[in-house]
């Protein structure tokens, strides 16, 4: 597993690494591609005036100033955002920016996650808070997820096995197949959240069943975790999950899925 595409920079805020500090781990373990994922969720500002301020997220509007290989580690720029409804939308949907974080106003209006998901190669798409899904059928959260998968720039579904929303796995695995995008397999899941592995083995046997690709994301909150997946390693090995439905194998295998399902990244 030569690609660590779920990784942590201090601008989620509870995570503790710059992006060069993550990039040169990386480098370290001979990581050969490296996805930066930064939170986008309402978990780091609050709404002011009843919406986000662009000025809170504007982290994400300049990551072309990154290169695309540092370190001799390709570089992805990408978020985790958060889904907020039944629906699957995803943070931002509906929080409306009229001017650019200098304050000039915008010659048309659009919304903030419109903003971001412009800038970006990819989106893993991950539930935090679930209130949403309380008293909700399976059916309701299944098409949940199932919608989240349908916005273009989402390439991952994010521990889905600790999210605390059931769901009707083999559903939204046809979908993921289907659309060519990808489940994950938690590295900090399985290391701190012991009683969501049996779950997230149950989904992983059904996607080596059915034929569905994954990625391994460490979820990476500080430099020392990056590119490391012992406990991922050592899940998938001991249901012989075949290595060919792995998409962070190589960093050519997943820039392939990316291009397939999302679209090449410019630059790469």
């Amino acid at each position: 597993m030569a690609c660590d595409v779920h990784t942590h920079t201090i601008f989620s805020r509870h995570a503790y690494s710059t992006i060069e500090e993550n990039v040169r781990a990386a480098a370290e373990l001979r990581v050969e591609l490296l996805g930066s994922t930064d939170h986008f969720s309402c978990m780091l500002y609050p709404e002011r005036n009843g919406a986000f301020d662009v000025r809170d997220f504007q982290y994400l509007y300049n990551l072309s100033a990154w290169p695309r290989v540092w370190c001799g580690v390709r570089l992805l720029r990408g978020v985790e955002a958060d889904i907020v409804d039944l629906d699957g939308r995803l943070f931002g949907w509906d929080s409306p920016i009229t001017d650019e974080i200098n304050g000039h106003p915008l010659t048309a209006p659009t919304t903030l996650k419109e903003r971001v998901f412009g800038k970006i190669d990819y989106a893993i798409a991950s539930i935090h808070d679930d209130s949403f899904a309380e008293g909700a059928s399976l059916a309701q959260t299944t098409a949940c997820y199932v919608h989240a998968l349908e916005d273009p720039k989402v390439l991952i579904l994010g521990h889905t096995g600790r999210s605390g929303v059931p769901f009707d796995v083999d559903e939204v695995l046809t979908v993921a197949k289907e659309k060519g995008k990808l489940i994950e397999i938690n590295e900090a899941t399985l290391a701190r959240h012991r009683e969501a592995v049996g779950q997230c083995q149950k989904i992983a046997e059904r996607c080596a069943e059915m034929g569905v690709m994954i990625s391994t994301g460490t979820d990476a909150h500080i430099s020392q975790s990056v590119g490391r997946v012992d406990h991922v390693r050592a899940m998938l090995e001991g249901i012989h999950f075949p290595q060919k439905l792995v998409a962070t194998r190589d960093a050519q295998t997943f820039l392939g899925v990316l291009e397939r399902a999302v679209g090449r990244p410019q630059g790469l």
